[in-house]
């Protein structure tokens, strides 16, 4: 049984870890409102400023299941703290960068920030397994509302500050303060994964992500020949990492826990949900500000007034992760997810058939997002739960990759159906009609109901094993021993 002390430590390492996330989501909303500052001061058109986004989203499929295997064998805090320091050091790159090449590089050195929530999640289950779920709605939440406050802020800051440099820099300034804080208030995990570290299956894992998500984010730009040699590359990775995973004794992902470990079908749940979240994004954006007295639909809203929208939806987001233990307490962790899928369809179905006014929209826009964040709050426990116990780092990084990996992919992909789907104007200029934004919102609603119904076939939660090959490691001092064990 837990002391007093214990669960007073654990809930303070949590709370910072919270504060953390808040400070991670702020850094990942605050470039979002800079690109056209950031293409006018390094002098890049609109069309290059989309690689900000592509180097960090190419990054991260390339570092996040290193780092998250390199925390089950290491010590999740010890690569949090390294992550942490490397993301500091990143932003002050992107903050000073003389030039757009050296602020890509920069962009794409920070990365590591989206390993934290892996290793979060992994300390959290470790600390307090039995209030895990808890806990990682509380990091989704935080993570959600930063991202809300970033992007809200980081203008605010510009317009007062009036330079560029140092508006970037903030970040920086955050993620160097939380790493003597993380020394401070989190305990290192005691349990680890034996063997080494299989670099070659990251390279390969990595590099096949890296080519298929290249090769798909730029379907409608790079040449299709240029294509298919990106996308032929990474399927021949790919097979190349599921070869060499079977070969050797200490995989980076054991191949095992996917498919008979019950990881696998959470994490195709996982892909489903990114690639509805992330690939509607632009489309009920760009909807929210079409005239329709030129197009004959949207509302016109102006750029502040979309922006307070969107930002309505991701506080709806946030409250929805914030309860989704306690929903999870009632329903199951399983139909909870399955409820917030259902909530994200008919939300899809509303903005089809009854737009309505502005103000409707925005109520259909608060459904959409309570959903979203039920499911954010709710499946990574699903996923956590199932993991063995020296594999929740990676287990939590595949998690992440795919849900990332199909919003890149998702994106890609509806804005080349949309373009597919323009109509003439009377200038003569192709535009979007309301049918080609209709087109991505039924396939949302349909992404939606395939993992509400998935989800519900995921086996139920055993105690989790000591992965085949990977036996953990356990402390000798008895004080860790009895941080492992269960709370009554």
């Amino acid at each position: 049984m837990r002391t007093t002390a214990q669960k007073t430590t654990a809930a303070g390492a949590v709370g910072f870890l919270v504060v953390m996330e808040l400070g991670s989501g702020i850094l990942q909303g605050w470039l979002s409102p800079l690109f056209s500052s950031i293409g006018e001061h390094h002098g890049v058109s609109a069309a290059s400023l989309n690689w900000i986004s592509a180097a960090y989203l190419l990054a991260t499929v390339l570092v996040v299941p290193l780092l998250s295997k390199l925390g089950d064998i290491h010590g999740h805090k010890r690569v949090l703290m390294i992550a942490t320091a490397i993301v500091a050091a990143a932003s002050v790159l992107v903050a000073f960068a003389p030039n757009y090449e050296l602020f890509l590089v920069g962009r794409a050195i920070q990365a590591p920030l989206a390993v934290f929530l892996p290793l979060e999640f992994a300390i959290v289950h470790q600390r307090d397994s039995e209030r895990s779920g808890r806990s990682i709605g509380r990091l989704v939440a935080a993570l959600t509302l930063g991202a809300t406050i970033g992007g809200f802020l980081s203008g605010i800051v510009l317009d007062a500050v009036g330079s560029l440099s140092l508006t970037l820099l903030f970040p920086a300034i955050f993620m160097a303060l939380c790493i003597p804080g993380i020394a401070i208030f989190v305990k290192e995990t005691p349990l680890r994964s034996q063997g080494k570290v299989d670099y070659l299956g990251a390279a390969l894992l990595g590099g096949g992500l890296v080519a298929v998500l290249g090769g798909a984010s730029n379907l409608a730009t790079w040449p299709p020949l240029t294509v298919g040699i990106a996308m032929i590359v990474g399927v021949a990775l790919l097979a190349g990492w599921v070869v060499s995973a079977r070969r050797i004794k200490h995989p980076l992902v054991d191949l095992n826990m996917l498919l008979r470990g019950g990881i696998g079908l959470p994490i195709v749940v996982a892909f489903l949900f990114g690639a509805q979240l992330f690939g509607a994004q632009a489309p009920i954006s760009v909807y929210l500000r079409s005239d329709p007295a030129t197009l004959g639909f949207g509302f016109g809203a102006a750029a502040s007034a979309a922006g307070i929208l969107l930002s309505i939806m991701a506080l709806a987001a946030f409250l929805g992760a914030t309860f989704a233990d306690r929903v999870s307490r009632i329903l199951g962790g399983t139909r909870t997810v399955a409820l917030g899928g259902l909530l994200g369809a008919v939300a899809y179905l509303l903005m089809i058939l009854a737009p309505g006014t502005l103000v409707t929209f925005t109520v259909w826009l608060v459904v959409a997002g309570l959903g979203t964040g039920i499911v954010s709050g709710t499946l990574p426990t699903l996923v956590v739960q199932r993991a063995a116990a020296d594999s929740v780092g990676i287990a939590s990084g595949l998690y992440n990759t795919a849900r990332t990996a199909a919003g890149g992919v998702a994106g890609a992909l509806f804005a080349l159906l949309m373009s597919a789907l323009t109509a003439p104007s009377a200038s003569g200029t192709r535009v979007a009609t309301q049918f080609s934004f209709h087109a991505v919102w039924w396939i949302c609603a349909g992404l939606c109901v395939l993992f509400a119904v998935a989800v519900l076939f995921i086996r139920t939660a055993k105690v989790a094993p000591e992965s085949a090959g990977h036996q953990a490691s356990r402390p000798q001092d008895p004080a860790a021993e009895q941080a492992l064990e269960p709370a009554n």
